[in-house]
């Protein structure tokens, strides 16, 4: 039988496997960071929404936030019928007064602070749909990455599945 020389395959193998898998650990782990720090901030003391004539001042802890246009009535007929666990805040593209319902406050801004809304959360598509979540007083943090609301009965079943 011949006999193998000196150096061993196993140890050099194993130390380099060992180190690729330490290291696709710690990218995943600064990739998953990275996409949670990219999610946006909105502060209602700084940014103001209408309700009618009156400044909305939230109250409670999370929002589904729906960004939509009011050219598309299907959509805000939808809305103010949804019950979802969550209060919903609607923001209309357009800016038109719209009644409450039980579950739906509907927001209105001015045109600055409509465009600074859609560049500070990349909204690329009407309607779109995101979760805020409370940190204190007025400020909120984005709890969801944004989607393009497709179908409010899907909606309310996922959300009410939470």
């Amino acid at each position: 039988m011949a006999k193998r020389k000196g150096k061993s395959l196993f140890t050099l193998s194993t130390l380099l496997a060992s180190f690729f898998g330490a290291a696709m650990i710690a990218l995943s782990f600064a990739y998953f960071n990275y996409k949670f720090s990219e999610y946006k901030f909105i502060n209602f003391k700084e940014w103001v929404f209408y309700e009618k004539s009156d400044i909305f001042k939230p109250t409670e802890k999370k929002y589904i936030v729906v960004f939509y246009s009011s050219k598309e009535p299907k959509t805000m007929e939808q809305l103010a019928k949804v019950d979802l666990h969550l209060p919903i805040l609607a923001i209309d593209y357009y800016n038109r007064v719209r009644e409450n319902s039980k579950k739906t406050t509907f927001l209105r801004s001015g045109t600055n602070n409509s465009l600074a809304f859609i560049q500070r959360f990349n909204i690329y598509n009407s309607p779109s749909i995101f979760i805020i979540k409370k940190q204190k007083d007025s400020l909120y943090k984005q709890d969801s990455m944004i989607r393009k609301l497709d179908n409010l009965e899907e909606l309310s079943k996922q959300i009410n599945n939470l």
